[in-house]
């Protein structure tokens, strides 16, 4: 059986609104980031490939065949939504439970499966409560134990760390690699590139419906480093540090702002070495460091411009 996911000159709208627009990719074994700002066509190309919605142009096709022709298809598809769509009054066990016999799977097996999807979440102490009761991380990792019960060949999870707390989005993090491991193929969706970066290296950029980028994500980001990095470094004394600064090579430009100090760099690894040199050599007392472009927004930026 083939191992790969494919979107062949796939487009799909909404009335006047645009979805995706003329997708090509193939995906194959392992953890795939896709990645993109709000309203940038990640949850439809989801639940496209999870059979949820056709497309008005174009095939997918899932495992070599058409992701619409087959039943068994879908049964090697594990979806996890953004968004709650619980019957509410039943509990954590039961939900599972159910859509696991709605699968085609015996009592026995269903209520095994069940468990031990709860467990792996950390929700089996908790399976006998109503889901209505479950806070936001609970009810989020509840959609995550559910799409990988039956263990599906083919994962896709939907921003699936919003509302977790940090101890769990680590954990889960883990999930998903050993998963990936197994032979599976897991589509993670996220706005967020460091919790992408943890999970995997092979990413696909997707923007208003577009498909921008697809590979490595080292080679992706080297995209930025093309492009000036700026640095909001607040403190009581910028001057003094911006003296210091001046010294280095690596360094632009400086922009003072009240007990703020921006400094323009094309080589941001140089510069992080040499700023926490001279914290460190002149004990200048900082209060924050952000790289205003260091993140996904920036990356489309560079690349749609």
């Amino acid at each position: 059986m083939s191992k790969t996911v494919e979107f062949k000159d796939v487009s799909k709208w909404y009335g006047k609104v645009l979805g995706v627009c003329d997708v090509n990719v193939e995906i194959n074994e392992g953890v795939v980031g896709l990645l993109g700002p709000n309203g940038a066509g990640k949850s439809t190309f989801l639940k496209l490939l999870a059979g949820q919605i056709r497309p008005n142009i174009g095939q997918i096709r899932v495992f070599g065949k058409d992701v619409f022709s087959r039943e068994e298809v879908f049964g090697k598809i594990g979806y996890c939504p953004e968004f709650d769509s619980y019957f509410k009054y039943m509990t954590a066990f039961e939900f599972i439970r159910n859509l696991l016999l709605l699968q085609g799977f015996s009592s026995a097996d269903a209520a095994s499966m069940a468990k031990e999807s709860l467990e792996k979440l950390g929700l089996f102490d908790v399976s006998s409560r109503q889901i209505k009761t479950f806070s936001m991380g609970m009810r989020q990792r509840l959609r995550i134990a559910q799409s990988l019960s039956h263990d599906p060949d083919l994962l896709l999870l939907d921003e699936p760390l919003n509302g977790v707390d940090p101890v769990w989005r680590l954990k889960v993090m883990d999930i998903v690699r050993e998963i990936s491991q197994k032979g599976k193929i897991v589509i993670v969706s996220s706005h967020v590139l460091p919790e992408v970066e943890r999970m995997t290296d092979e990413i696909i950029l997707i923007h208003q419906g577009k498909i921008f980028a697809q590979g490595n994500i080292h080679y992706i980001r080297s995209l930025i480093d093309s492009k000036p990095h700026i640095f909001k470094i607040k403190l009581p004394e910028p001057k003094k540090l911006a003296k210091h600064l001046l010294e280095s090579d690596s360094v632009l430009g400086l922009d003072f702002a009240e007990e703020e100090l921006r400094v323009k760099t094309l080589n941001r690894e140089n510069f992080v070495k040499f700023l926490a040199q001279k914290i460190a050599n002149y004990r200048i007392e900082i209060d924050e460091i952000e790289v205003s472009d260091d993140n996904l927004q920036s990356v489309f930026d560079y690349l749609v411009a």
